[in-house]
């Protein structure tokens, strides 16, 4: 059975809010801010892109002649439905419904950026043999370090409108990219069976 593009995107929404408020509900301590991180990375890609295959999939088994216009419409639409919404309730829920959620990953993410930079720092003085170099490290290190004091991070929000918006942004590439190959694929397909057929 063909789903309609809209549909879809609603599933996508709620599984994407499902493994949202897993993250929440059982991992929302002091790894939340990885979690969720390995979440967006890993899980939530893979899940859009399955969906966006079915979508595609089963309007082709249903269909046979697909065009690239069919095919990227079948596979951009579900994506942008679940993706949207998700964004705009996961913004909401951080900023209106939980602001301390909001704060812990606004602090773990500081956390995170502080110790990458002590990581970096540690590994390259390893291999620095140079004392001007090693001073030229420390230096840099020395003027990085005021960026994670207590009154330079309190203003710090990575859970703003505008960085949603750009959250947005990226992943629609994603959207519009992984839609290009899959109307590219089956607009292809459709036409070498034809071709088949009239051999």
């Amino acid at each position: 059975m063909t789903k309609s593009p809209t549909t879809l995107g609603i599933i996508l929404f709620v599984a994407t809010m499902a493994v949202f408020f897993v993250v929440y509900a059982f991992f929302s301590g002091v790894n939340y801010f990885d979690i969720s991180l390995k979440a967006n990375a890993f899980i939530l890609p893979v899940l859009y892109a399955g969906a966006a295959f079915w979508s595609v999939k089963s309007y082709y088994d249903t269909h046979r002649t697909v065009t690239f216009k069919d095919a990227f419409k079948r596979a951009f639409v579900p994506m942008f439905i679940g993706g949207f919404l998700s964004v705009v309730s996961i913004y909401a829920y951080l900023n209106f419904i939980d602001p301390d959620a909001r704060k812990l990953l606004n602090y773990q993410y500081v956390t995170r950026q502080k110790e990458e930079l002590d990581k970096e720092y540690t590994s390259a003085r390893k291999i620095l043999k140079h004392q001007k170099d090693i001073d030229e490290l420390d230096q840099k290190y020395r003027e990085r370090l005021p960026s994670f004091s207590p009154e330079a991070v309190k203003g710090k929000d990575m859970l703003t409108v505008s960085h949603f918006s750009g959250y947005f942004a990226a992943i629609l590439i994603f959207y519009v990219v992984l839609s290009l190959f899959f109307g590219a694929f089956f607009r292809t397909r459709s036409v070498h069976t034809e071709t088949e057929h009239q051999e």
